[in-house]
């Protein structure tokens, strides 16, 4: 028998305070994101191991190379305490490249890390309302993703073979400005044509590097953060009059390639949760209730590779 191997400790979640800001970063027109002081910085974090070192403990039940994965929770901890971690990325990075120099023989590495969003708390200041720099707010909607691939290569240095980064989760209604019309009909067709609709989705965007050392900040102003993405998403749903949904991922696919030369490929994972027609006004169209909609869901799916 062939054997492929992993194990691992996920759903570690660590609140940091103080850690290093996240400055330098090349601003763009669709984005007031210009960096973060990470007064505290918060991840959901999983490491996951690959290799055949752990083979006699699947095989004999020898647990003598076994890394206990409550070990590997109270390791990323320890380690998360000296991370300079301005991005999730690079606070996977260094706990990756930890893991492999203190235990090798660990072959390779997958960590996968989502941010916990806690923004500062507004509240009242010398000159009207400011950012608190002691409350934090914890916001459960759409956060920053990101995935490593770590092995180390023949001279025994830690390189990152494969990566992603993301912005999971993002919930965006746009009352009007929306179209679904001219599709295919047939006998089983039901689906009404919209020239405008209400849009609502449900939206997971990725993105890839083509150095991935701009991934974990090998030059910040190469950087693209998630928050800035995510305001790019807005400012193209907004502004874009889309024909339906595929029509506006691949619209905001094209901008994100054109407004991030150092991207090699965007990816989307959108859903149709568009709401049902409560009740109508019978004076004003515009003035409608609506309800959550029944399932099943549209999914639509695109991955955008330069050439």
């Amino acid at each position: 028998m062939k054997h492929e191997i992993r194990y691992g400790k996920a759903d570690v979640k660590v609140y940091r305070t103080y850690a290093e800001p996240l400055t330098g970063i090349t601003a763009i027109p669709e984005s007031p994101f210009n960096g973060r002081e990470n007064t505290l910085a918060a991840a959901e974090i999983e490491v996951v191991v690959h290799g055949t070192e752990f083979l006699d403990a699947y095989t004999k039940g020898d647990n003598r190379r076994v890394v206990a994965t409550d070990t590997m929770k109270n390791f990323i901890h320890a380690i998360s305490l000296t991370a300079r971690a301005r991005t999730l990325e690079e606070w996977l990075l260094e706990v990756g490249t930890a893991f492999l120099d203190t235990y090798p023989h660990m072959e390779r590495l997958t960590l996968l890390g989502r941010e916990l969003p806690f923004p500062p708390a507004i509240v009242p200041g010398e000159d009207g309302f400011e950012a608190s720099d002691r409350l934090f707010s914890r916001e459960r909607c759409d956060a920053g993703t990101a995935r490593l691939e770590l092995a180390r290569d023949e001279a025994g240095a830690v390189r990152i073979t494969d990566h992603e980064s993301g912005r999971r989760d993002l919930q965006l209604i746009k009352i009007t400005g929306s179209a679904f019309a001219d599709f295919a009909r047939d006998e089983h067709t039901t689906l009404p044509e919209r020239p405008d609709r209400p849009l609502y989705i449900w939206l997971t965007v990725g993105w890839r590097y083509a150095d991935a050392s701009h991934a974990v900040l090998g030059d910040p102003a190469r950087y693209v953060a998630a928050e800035q993405v995510a305001d790019l998403t807005n400012a193209v749903f907004h502004e874009f009059v889309s024909l339906s949904i595929q029509h506006l991922v691949n619209e905001i696919g094209a901008r994100m390639l054109e407004r991030w030369p150092q991207l090699a490929e965007v990816s989307f994972d959108a859903q149709n949760r568009l709401w049902d027609v409560g009740s109508e006004s019978a004076d004003d169209p515009r003035i409608k209730t609506y309800a959550d909609p029944r399932p099943p869901y549209g999914h639509i799916g695109l991955v955008l590779r330069r050439d």
